[in-house]
């Protein structure tokens, strides 16, 4: 009769894979695939302490809200910095992807930044346990994001993943489903927006918002000069007149704008390569490197790292969902996901 118990629970499978992340957020659910994938934005009333909305309503408002109402970015360089709004974040999605059932309490395996702190750590837990789930099991973004991209990481052999999130870069060398060495640089797709809004404010006395920024980085953005120059229309405010304005930029320009985020990234690779054992990177110079995140898909990346490294580079599958996917499999597979979590 037991069996027959747990296949009825099973069936009504309510485990949930999150990939918590600073620009997006993506929930796995048991069964049914990726139910969730939206900005990790939440919009409050500041009259009322409600929100307003959550994710892509709530992103639609960056830049334009009125007085009373806030739209907050709760996570920082891939780590909480509000956690009450994190906390109703995550309410909200756990309920969106349980179609709005109140009653269940999930486990929840989520995905975190390699170098977060004990404190950051707990204050995920926290979030997640507040947002009524049973069980909170944390694991590596980077090794969810090689088991999402397909590498073979339980053999004796080397992976190199890359993942450039929002907030954070996070690279690895896994071997036997374990992490050789990682490291985390809090430079990835929010500090390339940023760069952008700097440099048309230095260069145009341009003002731009961060969605404008996005699109452009998304449109025109380059690492390493293009087969066919590409340009884009940018309408901001023009800082010396006070009105609105409208110029022409070129993949160039924002190529020069991205440059310092690119060299941060591509130096913290090669002190990667560095510091990896000679006979993982043996491994690493066959197979090369993968790259995962929103930032893999940034145009002629995978080029500029195969010219400063000389390795093979590829991108995986579907990078921004790589980390979730990943960290789905674990749902089947707890064998797996007790060597590789956290606690």
């Amino acid at each position: 009769m037991s069996g027959n118990v747990n296949s009825f629970f099973s069936l009504f499978s309510r485990d949930l894979a999150i990939d918590l992340g600073t620009a997006n957020t993506l929930v796995y659910a048991k069964g049914k695939g990726i139910v969730v994938n939206e900005p990790s934005i939440v919009a409050i009333n500041k009259t009322t302490n409600e929100v307003e909305a959550v994710g892509k309503e709530a992103k639609e408002m960056l830049g334009r809200t009125p007085g009373n109402i806030v739209a907050v970015r709760p996570m920082r360089d891939g780590v909480i910095a509000d956690f009450k709004v994190t906390e109703k974040m995550l309410t909200y999605f756990i309920h969106k992807a349980h179609n709005r059932k109140m009653l269940v309490r999930p486990r929840i395996v989520i995905g975190v930044p390699s170098e977060i702190t004990p404190v950051e750590k707990r204050a995920v837990q926290d979030s997640a346990y507040r947002a009524k789930a049973s069980e909170v099991h944390l694991v590596e973004q980077a090794m969810m994001a090689a088991i999402g991209a397909g590498l073979p990481i339980t053999e004796p052999s080397g992976n190199m993943i890359v993942d450039i999130g929002g907030g954070t870069t996070d690279i690895a060398v896994i071997s036997l489903s374990g992490i050789v060495y990682s490291r985390s640089v809090r430079v990835a797709g929010n500090e390339m927006d940023d760069a952008i809004m700097h440099y048309l404010k230095r260069k145009f006395n341009l003002l731009v918002g961060e969605r404008t920024a996005e699109q452009i980085k998304i449109e025109i953005g380059s690492a390493f000069p293009l087969d066919r120059p590409l340009s884009m229309e940018v309408k901001g405010r023009d800082l010396i007149e006070g009105i609105p304005k409208t110029i022409t930029v070129v993949d160039a320009e924002i190529r020069e704008a991205l440059c310092e985020c690119v060299d941060t990234m591509v130096n913290a690779i090669r002190v990667a390569l560095e510091r990896t054992p000679p006979e993982l990177s043996a491994d690493i110079s066959d197979r090369g490197i993968v790259l995962t995140g929103g930032g893999a898909l940034l145009k002629n990346l995978d080029k500029r790292i195969r010219e400063e490294t000389g390795l093979p580079v590829s991108i995986a599958d579907d990078p921004l969902a790589s980390v979730v996917l990943g960290t789905g499999k674990l749902l089947s597979d707890f064998k797996l996901l007790r060597k590789v979590s956290f606690d």
